[in-house]
């Protein structure tokens, strides 16, 4: 049985005989400790049973991903210049937040 497939018959039966299903608002939360490893087995379990089940939170996790890659591939070149499309108010702003770090 494929992973995905158990997943899902694990959380219909889990629905029915424990609550440990987690909310969409609580999937959010543990994303990036998620993405980092960072989560104890039951939480993982946990959290991956919810993605079993939900549809909606799967597509989050995959733009989630690739918000981290569009991320890391935006700041390969430090020096690179800004796009022209980019409004000079945002620049201003980014620039501000890092001054006061």
């Amino acid at each position: 049985m494929s992973f995905w497939r158990t997943l899902w018959a694990e959380a219909k039966a889990m629905m029915f005989r424990a609550p440990l299903m987690i909310t969409c608002a609580e999937f959010e939360d543990f994303i990036l400790d998620y993405e980092e490893e960072r989560l104890t087995p039951i939480q993982k379990r946990v959290f991956e049973l919810h993605l079993a089940v939900c549809a909606n939170c799967r597509s989050y996790l995959r733009a989630y991903r690739a918000t981290v890659v569009a991320g890391k591939a935006a700041f390969k070149v430090p020096d690179a210049p800004v796009p022209s499309e980019v409004p000079d108010d945002l620049v201003k702003a980014i620039l501000a937040a890092r001054q006061s770090d």
